[in-house]
């Protein structure tokens, strides 16, 4: 099955492209990176996608560097690259151990993490990231670096909070949960979302937040009606998919964190219009990467 958020029912991928697009994981040993990594070979195993573990170095200033073993304030040498690599390399030596059908190799990087994430994911199918790290990633996904990550990134982005990264292997059938407003961008998010629940046998729930207008409740039946007629198409791909559709009238980041308690997997579009204008730009999107108990796949189209 060809995965991808431009894998539509009427555009489809290649499985060769899928499975040459590798899954990139950013990696510094911090427990959250460790979980990340978790949850990519997770994916793999389902995709039978290569895996990379992505290091990368940050110069803070000339003066100034942050990597494990080395205290800041400290140039970097050669022996501290050593360290890193050897690090990065053991990490990708024990994930293929562990799973010797995948591919999975690391690299080390020099330059601003986020920056360098967003160039490296152009050839990338997909983009793991813990919440919080050390090292080159300290921070990473505080504040204005995480916007950056998931609204640049040319691939999906999935962030794995750590405590909420257990759902990657949990087997007792939670369901994909995605927010979906009619906007193109959620669109692209249902399929991605639509996919991975059909692969692993999994429901599907398509969550709408919507805001009540003179009518109050008597439209209701329109906002169901459009999002049955975003699914149609996803129902015939996948006719075994179970599916519920939630709507309320609330904030789209309660709904979503809400949701995630019970979820696999909450999947959003990194634009949306309407109740989900703003999702991944601003405070909505912080507090579901902050707040959501399950990983969150920011999903956009490359």
């Amino acid at each position: 099955m060809a995965l991808g958020p431009r894998n539509r029912p009427d555009h489809p991928l290649k499985e060769d492209d899928v499975r040459d697009a590798e899954i990139l994981v950013g990696y510094d040993g911090s427990t959250d990176a460790s979980v990340a990594l978790d949850w990519a070979v997770e994916e793999a195993r389902h995709s039978g996608q290569p895996v990379r573990l992505a290091y990368v170095f940050e110069w803070l200033t000339v003066a100034s560097w942050v990597g494990p073993g080395v205290a800041p304030g400290v140039w970097p040498d050669d022996t501290a690259r050593r360290q890193v690599e050897d690090l990065v390399r053991r990490a990708a030596a024990d994930a293929t151990a562990a799973n010797p059908g995948l591919r999975i190799t690391g690299e080390v990087y020099d330059g601003p993490p986020a920056l360098v994430l967003q160039e490296r994911s152009a050839e990338a199918g997909m983009l793991v990231l813990g919440s919080r790290g050390h090292g080159g990633f300290g921070g990473l996904l505080a504040g204005s670096t995480a916007v950056s990550v998931a609204a640049h990134a040319h691939c999906p982005v999935v962030v794995v909070r750590d405590g909420g990264g257990s759902a990657a292997t949990d087997t007792s059938g939670r369901p994909v949960a995605v927010g979906v407003d009619g906007s193109e961008p959620s669109l692209v998010a249902l399929g991605f979302a639509a996919e991975r629940a059909a692969q692993r046998q999994l429901p599907l729930r398509v969550l709408h937040a919507w805001t009540p207008g003179p009518g109050g409740a008597a439209g209701v039946p329109d906002e169901r009606a459009a999002v049955e007629q975003a699914l149609e198409p996803w129902r015939r791909t996948f006719p075994q998919l179970a599916v519920t559709v939630d709507l309320e009238s609330t904030s789209p980041s309660a709904m979503l964190i809400e949701a995630s308690r019970d979820a696999r997997l909450v999947v959003v579009g990194s634009r949306g219009r309407g109740g989900l204008a703003g999702m991944l730009l601003g405070s909505v999107s912080q507090q579901l990467i902050q707040h959501a108990a399950c990983p969150v796949a920011v999903v956009r189209e490359r």
